[in-house]
Order: structure tokens, then sequence, then C-alpha cells
């Protein structure tokens, strides 16, 4: 069974994939994406909540 893959371009700067670093291109986009999704550039719509122990005390 030979199942193909999607040829999409790599997210980060639009070259072509490779199958090692899929979706990417390098390890080097991989860790900027990455990086992205620790500097809080990327983030996933919901509601905002407030942790319990950040209650008003007084």
């Amino acid at each position: 069974m030979d199942k193909k893959l999607p040829n999409k371009p790599c997210p980060q700067c639009g070259a072509p994939p490779v199958v090692k670093f899929r979706p990417f291109c390098s390890a080097r986009c991989k860790q900027v994406d990455l990086g992205k999704w620790f500097n809080e550039a990327y983030v996933i719509p919901g509601e905002e909540t407030i942790p319990a122990n950040d209650e008003d005390t007084n």
C-alpha cells in the first residue's frame, strides 16, 4: 500500500517539506515554530479563566 501524503509547503518558509521534519523543511523551521508557541505568538482561542489561587484577599 503506497499512501501519498499531501505535499504542502513548509508553514515557516514555504519550501518543500522534508519527510524527516514534516510538515517543515528543516530542523531550523521546526525550532522556529516551537519558539513561537513558547513566546505565545500562537494562541488557541477560548474563554479566559481565573486560577483558583488568584482570589482577592481583603
